[in-house]
């Protein structure tokens, strides 16, 4: 009998999902993908790229071109909805699509709906369609006239802000000196998750590239030209990207999914909905139930591969296989100059040659997604 079979978003766990299909087709399986992008960027060289170290081409999947590859059909669309009783996903611009199992992988974005002018004038970091397409208006404004004065803010100290500081920061020095980042974070240290010696060495090099720290500032309003904190500090500018904590889109709560505290969707070892075993989820969408993680995109990338075997499994009747997530994991940060920063617990490390294994682990990552099988 045959299945309709959905993907919901083209994170990367679906990516590879997708990718091993290829080689494992089921005869009567109907496999969909619906996602807002044809271009699936890879989060681990997106900050390589803001800073100029990569092309736009060798940051992103082809989804279309790995659907087709899948011999799946892929839908551009955003998907708004989900009607678990009807089984079917509620999309922007077209009919409902049934499904008889669904995956979602639609990543997260940061929050900004607490802070209602935030949403009308700051740039959320994602989705990074949206982010990448003012990035590059900033950039272009900037080429036009260097030498004219601005200010960036970024707001959020965690790891995603620190390094697009970073990155933009070199990026932004090959065309002016007369641009100031400034860097907002509501607690009175920068990247709280990570060990003493990664944040003081962090804080110290962004402040040796000009970076201006604002900690222990709560951003509170956001205008068209300045941003305004609890504590009454005002400063103008130019552009304002928001990199806060991650949150999930209101429909998944609405869905009537079993979510954490949250908003993310709470699955079982076997990346299943733990209230409907029919739904699966992966990446940053999905929490796993006593084994929670930080939203990281090489949590996304493991996944991939369990995704895949438990979503086949479920379909041909088989027992599906747990996946227990590491409970350490190390963490690169780049810092724009073909350098990186690897922290693991309270250790760290500053090196060239961590960037250039990074660079040749991503590279390998994006390759096996153009091959042609």
């Amino acid at each position: 009998m045959s299945q309709d079979i959905l993907l919901i978003g083209g994170g990367h766990s679906h990516a590879i999902l997708l990718q091993k299909w290829q080689d494992h087709n089921i005869n009567q399986i109907h496999l969909k993908l619906i996602s807002d992008t044809e271009q699936a960027p890879y989060s681990g060289m997106l900050p390589g790229h803001v800073a100029g170290l990569y092309s736009y081409e060798e940051t992103h999947i082809d989804l279309r071109r790995l659907t087709k590859l899948a011999a799946a059909e892929f839908y551009q669309d955003q998907a708004i909805g989900l009607d678990l009783k009807q089984k079917q996903i509620l999309c922007r611009n077209r009919s409902p699509i049934p499904f008889d199992k669904v995956s979602l992988d639609i990543g997260s974005t940061p929050t900004i709906t607490s802070i209602p002018s935030a949403k009308d004038y700051a740039i959320p970091a994602k989705p990074v369609p949206i982010f990448l397409e003012n990035w590059y208006q900033f950039l272009a404004t900037v080429e036009a006239n260097p030498n004219q004065s601005r200010n960036l803010a970024i707001v959020g100290g965690g790891a995603g802000g620190v390094e697009l500081a970073l990155n933009m920061q070199q990026r932004l020095q090959k065309n002016s000196n007369s641009i100031t980042i400034h860097l907002f974070q509501r607690g009175k240290e920068l990247l709280p998750q990570q060990g003493k010696w990664v944040r003081k060495h962090l804080s110290n090099l962004l402040q040796k590239r000009g970076i201006k720290l604002h900690l222990g500032e709560a951003v509170n309003a956001v205008f068209p030209d300045r941003i305004v904190c609890e504590s009454g500090y005002n400063l103008d500018t130019d552009i304002v990207f928001w990199v806060t904590q991650a949150s999930a889109p209101q429909w998944i709560a609405e869905s009537g999914l079993t979510i954490d505290e949250r908003g993310f969707i709470l699955v079982n070892e076997y990346l299943q909905s733990v209230s409907h075993p029919f739904v699966f989820a992966a990446g940053d969408i999905a929490t796993i139930k006593n084994h929670p993680r930080p939203k990281a995109g090489v949590f996304a990338v493991r996944q991939g591969k369990p995704l895949f075997q438990n979503l086949q499994r479920t379909i041909l009747g088989k027992p599906l296989k747990p996946y227990h997530p590491q409970k350490h994991y190390l963490s690169l940060i780049g810092t724009g100059d073909k350098s990186a920063i690897a922290s693991w617990g309270n250790f760290g490390f500053h090196s060239p040659l961590l960037w250039h294994w990074k660079d040749r682990i991503d590279r390998q990552f994006m390759a096996q997604f153009s091959r042609n099988h």
